[in-house]
């Protein structure tokens, strides 16, 4: 690792040509790493920008002007490294930091970055709910690593590029959707950080706009399901009908988003859209809360400080340790759009 502050800022000037940035997944991780690639395009004149991660998710970096290259693997790791090895890289930049980031670092054997994850930190405040977290985004945790490098963040938050064919994307919904309508963001990985169903009855009926949903196919029945609740409400679900950068350009097309800790979330973000970030046994103190640093206003998040077990987990569960949800049961949405 880089650690000398006068070395690394002679060192890019002089031997930097070409830099890979490693972070494996998932859609909100990668979107948070786009201010490190403008960033560098933007103030470290004529490099060459790589990217690798997984192939599901290259999709979210495709149409990124910042990138000279998009390396990936499907599952094994080892497939990529001979053709990592031709690149010849002058510095990687680790934005993932675990075993298999670290076996890439070692197989091209050059000099490397990395950051802190504060994993010690985490696990006091989830297991002890000791609080020793810093104030601080995972953005601007990224751009302390890369002072060594002389670079200084923008806080111009996060970018996504959705690609020219989306431009005209909100076309294909319904009429009543073309002034202005409301985005539920329903996906989630883990099932303690979506919004249940009853929630999203609760939000829906007191929605002033049309409500869009968008998920993939395990969200589609929970579409369905919440249509099932309401009578009056114009409503649309495209669960499962669309793919990742249609649905981000019909965020970006949004009035208003409604999300939980998810990828979408972060690109609401991105898109500086005013945003309802709904938490449950995560917290927004482990740093990856929407990042919107000049628009802080657009963002308000609705979550269940009262709870001895909260957080329970760094991540997510497939059900509640505790049997009970409350984290996301107890919930008062009711003046959500007042809000906001």
């Amino acid at each position: 690792m880089v650690k000398n502050t006068r070395y690394c800022s002679s060192f890019v000037k002089k031997v930097v040509k070409k830099i890979l940035l490693i972070r494996f997944s998932s859609i909100g991780d990668l979107v948070l790493t786009t201010p490190v690639i403008r960033v560098i395009n933007q103030q470290l004149s004529g490099i060459e920008i790589h990217f690798l991660t997984k192939k599901q998710f290259t999709v979210i970096l495709e149409n990124n002007p910042y990138l000279t290259k998009i390396h990936s693997f499907d599952k094994n790791l080892q497939v990529v490294i001979p053709k990592l090895k031709q690149e010849k890289f002058d510095l990687i930049i680790d934005l993932h930091k675990n075993f298999r980031s670290y076996l890439v670092k070692r197989k091209l054997g050059v000099k490397s970055i990395s950051f802190d994850k504060l994993n010690f930190e985490k696990w006091l405040r989830v297991h002890l709910k000791i609080n020793r977290l810093p104030d601080k985004h995972l953005v601007d945790r990224y751009f302390d690593a890369l002072k060594f490098l002389g670079l200084e963040n923008d806080n111009l938050g996060l970018d996504y590029f959705e690609g020219e064919e989306n431009i005209k994307i909100k076309n294909i919904l319904p009429k009543t959707f073309q002034k202005a309508y409301v985005v539920f963001a329903l996906a989630g990985t883990y099932f303690t950080k979506k919004i249940p169903l009853e929630k999203w009855a609760e939000l829906a009926r007191i929605s002033p706009l049309p409500i869009l949903l968008l998920g993939g196919a395990g969200e589609k029945e929970l579409g369905e399901k919440l249509i099932g609740e309401l009578f009056a409400q114009p409503i649309y679900n495209a669960c499962d009908e669309l793919n990742l950068n249609q649905s981000a350009a019909l965020i970006r097309d949004a009035e208003i988003v409604i999300t939980g800790d998810t990828g979408l979330m972060h690109i609401a973000a991105a898109y500086q859209k005013r945003t309802i970030s709904i938490w449950g046994n995560t917290i927004p103190e482990f740093g990856m809360y929407p990042y919107m640093p000049q628009n802080i206003d657009n963002v308000s998040i609705i979550e269940n400080k009262d709870l001895s077990c909260r957080p329970c987990s760094k991540l997510g569960y497939s059900k509640c340790p505790k049997g009970h949800f409350n984290c996301m049961m107890q919930l008062d949405v009711s003046n959500v759009f007042l809000r906001i």
